[in-house]
């Protein structure tokens, strides 16, 4: 894994390498060793697998309150996806700025989300899947979100948005008093 650390503070990049033969291919999805100045104390506590249908649709922004806040480790594992983590943290010197990055398993991207940042994704190829790591149980009462087409954000999807769940066409844009997840 080569790890790439983002403008945004403890956002990583890791590309993965494929292994390919005549058979078909190998690449490493996780490794604590090569993860472990990331990780930290850390631990992966839920593995979660989507799928999403129809090129366009949007799923985010979404995070986790304190106590229960989370880092994710998302990768594609088949299709393509453009994965966004804005950053909600206050006092972050990055407070507010999000980053994309083209996630397929051509690529073997992980995006690496740190506690405190929302994510969301746009599915570019129908049919996508990811995979994600988690190092806090999914919590409901703890779970919040920010609006996928937030004016404050300006998050520049590269498709027109589409096929939103409920939850999702409901999460609030940010107000001008919001001053961040204290983590």
């Amino acid at each position: 894994m080569k790890l790439n650390e983002k403008e945004i503070s403890g956002l990583w990049v890791a590309e993965t390498c494929h292994y390919i033969d005549h058979r078909g291919a190998f690449s490493r999805l996780y490794c604590e060793n090569e993860l472990s100045e990331i990780l930290g104390r850390r631990r992966i506590m839920q593995i979660n697998h989507s799928r999403t249908l129809m090129a366009g649709a949007v799923r985010g922004m979404h995070y986790q309150n304190p106590p229960h806040a989370e880092m994710k480790l998302v990768r594609c594992m088949k299709g393509r996806v453009w994965d966004v983590a804005l950053d909600l943290r206050r006092n972050s010197p990055t407070f507010l700025m999000w980053h994309a990055e083209e996630l397929s398993p051509g690529n073997g991207r992980v995006m690496i989300i740190p506690e405190g940042c929302a994510h969301g994704f746009q599915v570019l190829e129908q049919d996508s899947e990811l995979l994600y790591f988690h190092t806090s149980a999914y919590t409901p009462g703890a779970e919040g979100g920010v609006s996928y087409a937030d004016p404050l954000i300006d998050i520049k999807w590269p498709l027109p948005p589409s096929d939103l769940s409920a939850r999702d066409l409901n999460h609030s844009p940010i107000t001008l008093d919001f001053r961040g997840i204290q983590l």
